[in-house]
């Protein structure tokens, strides 16, 4: 034992448990679906790895390239041992593999662009959830993706003991929140997700029982123990008031800059708008659109700006009904011809539906080609038991949850009058 002996004992007491935070495969597993599509053999870097049960688990399924990183020796001595046994250790050719490596998540060691995906469950509240997304984006390679988990408050106004103590340990954000302050740094959200409780009986239950059979004689040990316990004891009886979420988010197009339609821009609007379409039609439904009170919604008109300054593309979320409850709607969408297959119209797409998430909104709708707007996350609206009103293709009716902590309506969808439909 050395002279920290509240390190000592604290790692002493969390060594060889499967997890080190809330958790479970399932919900690696979803994360890793909402990160879209990835290389047949993705670099991945999982930072604050601890045993690394994501870290194999993304090797194994999803044929990664795994750097796992974490400071403390002991998981990382651990993960090897698994990843050997389970043959992930790069010796078996053509497959995926972990090789772990005792680093510091603030000062890493790797050239900007180095990985496809950065992973990082339980582990963002080492650096900060800001200073991790400022930090970490260099190393990602162009359409990489960062994954993390992090503690929220679940309740817009939690009870005084929890608190009190996130207030002393972590100050805790919403999972809007965090969202903001992604949007803010330069990220697109393409998923959020609320993790259930069942994620946190992973991690505790093991805990727990440690903590119960540990020797509390031990130089640090019975501190340790007590601050397990004191945790575990305000998740029993205040867990209403916070959880965990996880957050999938890519880097914006630095190509492309995006921002909400500014007064006086009607008419660039409309230009984009017939351009794109070769007929006045969708130009005309965005002004019906915008003169309607009960289908506008402040905010959610945005433009993506040539370097010109003039408008490149525009994209528009307006109110819809989905069985009589409030959803949203995407269309039209518009690209200036010139500027067609550039990415301006992708990120315009991923800018309104960000701003539409950070304004409440849970629910969006979308008629539209089925090979180009599930990359964006949209699935068939009929999986929900969302239907239109009209007759067409089913693939081509798609649905995009925000909000996973919503029920989502299910019925007829109902456009606003403008559309006509």
């Amino acid at each position: 034992m050395s002279d920290n002996a509240p390190h000592d004992s604290f790692f002493a007491l969390h060594h060889g448990l499967p997890r080190q935070g809330p958790g479970s495969d399932t919900t690696t597993r979803r994360l890793l679906a909402l990160a879209g599509p990835l290389p047949a053999h993705p670099r991945v870097l999982d930072l604050g790895c601890g045993p690394g049960r994501s870290a194999l688990l993304l090797a194994a399924e999803a044929g990664a390239e795994v750097t796992a990183v974490d400071t403390h020796e002991p998981f990382l001595a651990e993960l090897r041992e698994s990843a050997a046994t389970r043959g992930l250790d790069g010796s078996a050719p053509g497959g995926g593999s972990v090789r772990a490596l005792r680093a510091d998540m603030g000062a890493l060691p790797f050239p900007d662009g180095s990985f496809d995906l950065l992973w990082a469950e339980s582990s963002v509240f080492v650096l900060g959830f800001n200073r991790a997304l400022a930090e970490w984006r260099r190393l990602l390679a162009p359409g990489g993706t960062l994954v993390l988990t992090e503690c929220v408050w679940t309740t817009g106004e939690p009870g005084p003991a929890a608190r009190a103590f996130w207030e002393e340990h972590y100050p805790l954000r919403t999972v809007t929140g965090n969202a903001a302050a992604a949007v803010a740094a330069g990220y697109h959200v393409l998923g959020t997700l609320t993790q259930p409780e069942g994620d946190w009986d992973e991690y505790y239950g093991p805990l727990a029982a440690r903590a119960e059979a540990a020797d509390t004689s031990v130089p640090g040990m019975a501190d340790a123990v007590a601050g397990a316990r004191a945790e575990i004891a305000l998740r029993r009886e205040h867990g209403a008031d916070y959880g965990y979420a996880g957050f999938v988010l890519r880097p914006a197009d630095p190509r492309w800059h995006t921002r909400p339609e500014a007064a006086g821009e009607e008419a660039e609007v409309r230009r984009v708008e017939a351009a794109a379409f070769g007929s006045e039609a969708e130009a005309d439904l965005v002004d019906a659109l915008r003169a309607d009170a009960d289908a506008w919604l402040p905010g959610l008109s945005y433009v993506a700006e040539a370097p010109d300054g003039t408008v490149a593309a525009h994209a528009l979320i307006t109110r819809c009904r989905v069985g009589g409850a409030p959803a949203a709607a995407l269309a039209p969408v518009a690209v200036a011809p010139e500027h067609q297959r550039t990415g301006a119209g992708q990120a315009v797409v991923r800018a309104v539906l960000d701003a539409a998430r950070l304004r409440g909104e849970t629910l969006v709708l979308v008629l539209g080609h089925p090979e180009y707007y599930p990359r964006f996350g949209f699935e068939r609206a009929s999986a929900y038991g969302i239907r239109p009103g009209f007759e067409v293709p089913d693939e081509a009716m798609r649905a995009l949850v925000l909000d996973d902590s919503a029920p989502v309506p299910a019925g007829a969808l109902v456009y606003p009058a403008p559309f006509g439909v």
